[in-house]
């Protein structure tokens, strides 16, 4: 019994002296507005990224408020566009077109804040789901920031993934409209990139710190 103690000792010793040698995860949420489905024919318009918590293997920690936020309001890219889109997110292309940031000038902020905002860490994106605003922002970050991404090419978070895990339920049905009252966020989905990175900010927290439907009693 106490060799099987200090075994166990011993591995957590391990594990606290890796923790150590490597940072914690510092989460950004990103909510990502676009004129089609795809990048590169066509363009992000807008996107926000806001700091959503931190882990270091041990303990996770929430923020406190949602007001470390970066956003930007894109020039478009291409000529291409779907109204669909447009109508969904509500932005002016047009105005964009003149007024919008340049995404070389965009991307290189954003990159400069997340790393600032780290402060030694590892930043981890995370998207409920994560494969429509990861593919848009690597895309973007890799053309258009010289240092590429922040993320860099796999530290990311899928809330989808980890509410079907905890919640056991299958992907198809893991959906945000299927989010149990204690696990969703009370802010309305608007569609503006800071509001629904702010809300999914705090569905992953919520997410993050339940125990799921497969909890063991010790």
């Amino acid at each position: 019994m106490l060799i099987g103690a200090k075994s166990f000792q011993n591995r957590e010793e391990g594990h606290a002296e890796r923790l150590s040698e490597n940072a914690s995860d510092l989460y950004f949420s990103a909510d990502v507005e676009t004129d089609g489905p795809i990048p590169g024919p066509y363009s992000i318009l807008s996107f926000a990224i806001v700091y959503a918590g931190s882990f270091d293997g041990h303990k996770f920690v929430r923020p406190q408020d949602y007001n470390q936020v970066f956003y930007r309001e894109l020039r478009p890219i291409s000529d291409s566009f779907q109204q669909e889109a447009l109508d969904v997110n509500g932005l002016d292309r047009d105005r964009l077109c003149a007024e919008g940031a340049a995404p070389e000038s965009a991307m290189t902020e954003a990159f400069h804040w997340i790393t600032a905002n780290a402060n030694g860490a590892k930043p981890v994106l995370v998207a409920y789901p994560l494969s429509f605003d990861w593919t848009w922002l690597y895309w973007y970050f890799t053309n258009f920031c010289p240092k590429g991404s922040p993320f860099d090419y796999s530290r990311c978070f899928d809330i989808k993934t980890a509410h079907a895990v905890k919640a056991g339920i299958p992907i198809s049905r893991a959906g945000r409209s299927k989010l149990n009252s204690y696990l969703s966020s009370k802010r309305q989905h608007t569609h503006h990139a800071v509001d629904d990175a702010i809300e999914q900010a705090e569905i992953f927290a919520n997410i993050f710190e339940w125990a799921g439907v497969y909890e063991r009693t010790r």
